[in-house]
């Protein structure tokens, strides 16, 4: 059930209206509404295929026992329970995405060494969001581990906290310590912040369908058959990429947690405006806010982060995001862009100690540092979504060549440009105001003060807008990981 369709719109104002509907009912209790929103998560799920419900619900059912459990015992018992938490729920997220990869790498690498062994290859198929909510799981159980937070004692409640529909299958990946407290304590109607969950979901759906869905032509075609490309076509692909992946995926973010506003819960950030990064570290923070911020305290950390050796710590860097690039997909292209980031990020971390007013980017930095630095840190982003929008390590080498060889072949076509240029000048536009905004506000300001009348006026209008554009709308990127 894509988010940007007339199916889901409907789905969710019946959720929302039995959200907000039952609770005013006075012989009702209080948690009546969680178990609609619990079954309307699990159908949302289920409409993909079945049998995911299934998966979910078993890790559901282990993860809050190995919670419960561990919180009874002492010492090398919640060690052993902690394992078992990592190894089936890793184990099984292993088995459904990288199983073909793992037998087909082996493969290959039996074949190198003259051995005719051939291990299995099965194509399984992959459910939705499998990788999201494995790592939400782990995070509550490895959270209970270390006590820094007490474990749930409400099934129901560890069971909707994993499969809230609005987040459930492309993140943010949220914290048990920030989504189950908001189950215990119900936001009110008059408290609901219904003018920003509108302006959440509207921003989110402009961003997929009237940006990323018209951008997809340039980089689909191109990618379809590269040398069929001059490369002044290769370059406006791989910008026109760069900037859909974000529309694309941040827009999927913006209508979560939209949608969960409007719902009374709110979710953690995932995306603030990643292309402004005044370095790679810095690009990190910014974009896919939970996943760096779960690799950083679930892998980094643990792993010794910065507090050992020197060059532990770049290892620890490069580890972290090559297995954050695996974690993407069961796909070498990944795994080499996982692993150019923590080159990066290590070369960024060098580069400090021996020229701090370029790395830096400190308030004494040149402005010819910052522009140079940033304008490398942009360049080294686009160039490494070459490797993760390619299909396979062929295609990747070809639109390498046709970046750097300069080859003819067939240009742009006037259409295309110019829904490059226009995508990229809304991208602008978006960006100035949401950079004012983080600065004093304005924007909330401004939108909070209109009128009602105006202001429903106008969401109808984008949103009329956004669903003539939403026709032919795409699946969202992130949906197969």
């Amino acid at each position: 059930m894509n988010f940007a369709t007339p199916l889901f719109l409907f789905f969710f104002l019946l959720i929302f209206g039995l959200r907000w509907t039952l609770p005013r009912l006075k012989f009702l209790p209080e948690w009546v509404p969680k178990p609609f929103l619990l079954v309307g998560s699990y159908f949302f799920y289920m409409s993909w295929n079945p049998k995911f419900g299934l998966l979910l619900f078993g890790t559901s059912i282990l993860d809050y026992w190995i919670g419960r459990f561990m919180d009874q015992k002492e010492g090398r018992s919640r060690a052993i329970l902690l394992s078992i938490s990592l190894v089936l729920n890793l184990g099984v997220l292993a088995f459904f995405k990288y199983f073909f990869f793992f037998m087909q790498s082996g493969n290959a690498v039996l074949s190198a060494f003259g051995l005719n062994s051939s291990l299995p290859v099965w194509r399984i198929v992959l459910p939705v969001g499998i990788s999201f909510y494995t790592f939400q799981s782990l995070s509550y159980t490895i959270d209970v581990f270390r006590r820094e937070i007490l474990p749930e004692k409400n099934f129901w409640n560890y069971a909707l906290f994993l499969s809230f529909f609005p987040q459930l299958v492309a993140g943010p990946i949220v914290p048990a310590k920030t989504f189950l407290p908001q189950l215990r304590s119900w936001v009110a109607w008059k408290e609901l912040p219904l003018r920003e969950g509108l302006l959440l979901v509207l921003i989110g759906v402009w961003k997929k369908v009237v940006i990323a869905d018209q951008l997809s032509i340039l980089p689909d075609s191109f990618y379809r058959s590269p040398l069929e490309f001059s490369s002044a076509y290769a370059w406006a692909a791989i910008f026109a990429y760069s900037l859909q992946i974000y529309c694309d995926f941040s827009g999927y973010t913006d209508i979560a947690l939209g949608c969960a506003l409007l719902l009374g819960f709110r979710l953690t950030e995932n995306f603030k405006m990643p292309y402004l990064a005044s370095g790679f570290s810095d690009f990190w923070r910014r974009w896919h806010i939970s996943l760096s911020s779960w690799l950083r305290n679930y892998l980094y950390i643990p792993l010794g982060g910065n507090r050992k050796s020197e060059l532990r710590t770049y290892v620890n860097l490069f580890l972290t995001m090559l297995l954050g690039g695996l974690w993407h997909g069961a796909s070498w292209n990944f795994v080499v862009w996982g692993g150019f980031h923590g080159i990066f990020l290590g070369l960024e971390r060098l580069g400090k100690k021996f020229w701090p007013g370029f790395f830096s980017l400190e308030n004494g930095s040149g402005i010819l540092a910052k522009f140079f630095y940033r304008t490398f840190v942009i360049f080294g982003v686009v160039l490494c979504w070459v490797f993760f929008r390619s299909p396979n390590w062929k295609t990747t080498g070809i639109v390498f060549e046709k970046l750097f060889r300069f080859s003819s072949g067939g240009d742009p076509a006037l259409s295309s440009l110019r829904i490059l240029f226009i995508a990229f000048f809304l991208f602008f536009i978006a960006t100035w105001i949401g950079n004012r905004d983080e600065k004093d506000g304005s924007f909330r300001k401004f939108y909070e003060g209109l009128h009602p009348v105006l202001f429903g006026f106008l969401i109808g209008v984008g949103f009329l807008l956004g669903a003539i554009f939403s026709s032919e709308s795409q699946p969202f990127i992130y949906f197969v990981f």
